[in-house]
């Protein structure tokens, strides 16, 4: 029989597969493929009585093989020894990142939810498919035919050269504002530790506040080159709740208040120095700016597996934190009635504390093991006290490092396999 009917024989180890033509062909430019050749006898094994191709390979995997062939998906036993099984696929010329993320899991013994393997995929893909069911939706108005190309130029800085330039413009800005926010805080504490001083008068302010108004003039021109870029970026986005979900972007809309409430406020803060101090305070959004520089480099592999694994983790580290709450009271407390009550009555004046408030920060600081030495404890209950909340803070942090370990070896085994089967499927 000619054509898709054709069979061929394969001995394998001695068991005999008999198969279509056309399902060897599925794959082009592997080894069973190159047997549809008309030249293939002459090559490989063969038996012309018997009519089959003969290959002393493993016929175990071999029938995973050909159901690869048959099905695209490529399985393998559970009980396969890796360099066994690698071995093979190189034989028969598979890329073993074919093999499907069930069976890779197992193979490598991750205890890791199959749900989360294709976790890097969909992360990348969300902001392309907003854009394609948006697209589906509407009518080809001009906001949807322009509408992927502006959130490319401001929102991906290597999607085209005008969205580098623009990347370059807004890096030059974000690193002028965080000069004059800089230039400002001097400009404030110069100011405020002059106040109290009688010998200062309100003319010796005067250059204060010509200083304060030239900053003030500068970081508006920033603060309006922000609005323009936060106003196209969020009147553009595929999707404005995942918009205000990303932190960074929340930071954006903050920053842009701070300057024209100065400006509404300006003569009374004349009058009442420490509303401008309080809108410095609002001003430190401006140093999350500095965070969007990522977006100018590729984010490494291993930064952007630390952060799933630390999503991944959070319920753990919520207990940790209560953990370490609950030892700060108990051992706070402990501190505070131990030195009380130990000490003597003549040096109750010397305990290095007031309340217990001051207790819970020394037991914070101690469990931590940071241990400033702003608080001391004079009796023997207070260090011994002091011993054991120090070897129990070293335990409560110590303990979950394993576990954070194993989780994130896990997942960055997993993130390296996907991005070798990417390349493999650009290849």
């Amino acid at each position: 029989m000619e054509g898709s009917k054709e069979k061929i024989i394969l001995n394998i180890g001695g068991v005999r597969y008999e198969t279509y033509s056309s399902t060897l062909r599925t794959f082009p430019g592997t080894k069973l493929c190159s047997l549809t050749e008309p030249h293939a006898p002459s090559i490989y094994d063969y038996d012309p009585t018997t009519k089959e191709f003969f290959f002393d390979r493993s016929a175990e995997i071999f029938s995973y093989v050909l159901n690869y062939y048959r099905t695209k998906h490529f399985h393998c036993p559970i009980d396969t020894c890796r360099s066994i099984l690698e071995e093979e696929l190189a034989f028969w010329e598979i890329n073993e990142t074919q093999l499907a993320s069930c069976c890779w899991l197992k193979l490598n013994n991750k205890e890791v939810q199959p749900e989360e393997f294709n976790i890097w995929d969909e992360n990348e893909q969300t902001d392309d498919q907003c854009l394609i069911v948006q697209t589906e939706r509407r009518d080809f108005s001009w906001r949807t035919r322009w509408q992927p190309k502006i959130w490319s130029i401001f929102e991906k800085p290597f999607s085209s050269f005008g969205a580098k330039c623009l990347a370059f413009v807004s890096l030059l800005f974000i690193i002028g504002i965080v000069i004059i926010f800089c230039e400002e805080t001097k400009a404030q504490f110069e100011f405020f530790t002059s106040v109290g001083s009688s010998e200062v008068s309100h003319d010796d302010h005067e250059p204060y506040y010509h200083q304060a108004a030239y900053l003030l003039h500068l970081e508006l021109f920033c603060v309006l080159w922000f609005t323009f870029e936060f106003s196209v970026r969020f009147c553009f986005c595929p999707d404005k709740k995942l918009f205000f979900q990303n932190p960074l972007n929340v930071a954006d809309f903050l920053s842009l208040f701070p300057v024209y409430i100065e400006l509404f406020v300006a003569g009374q803060i004349q009058r009442k120095p420490s509303l401008g101090l309080w809108l410095g305070f609002v001003r430190i959004v401006y140093l999350f700016k500095l965070l969007k520089i990522s977006k100018l480099i590729e984010t490494p592999l291993i930064l952007r597996v630390l952060c799933y694994t630390l999503k991944s983790i959070l319920r753990e580290i919520c207990i940790l934190l209560m953990i370490l709450a609950f030892e700060t009271l108990f051992f706070g407390s402990l501190f505070f009635y131990g030195e009380l009550l130990g000490s003597h009555p003549s040096y109750t004046g010397e305990l290095h504390f007031t309340d217990i408030l001051v207790c819970f920060w020394w037991a914070l600081i101690t469990l931590t093991t940071v241990g400033y030495g702003d608080i001391l404890p004079l009796t023997t209950v207070g260090q011994v006290t002091a011993a054991l909340a120090a070897i129990f803070g070293l335990l409560t942090i110590i303990i979950p490092i394993p576990i954070f370990l194993v989780k994130f070896k896990s997942y960055y085994d997993i993130a390296i396999f996907k991005q070798k089967l990417k390349r493999s499927k650009k290849h």
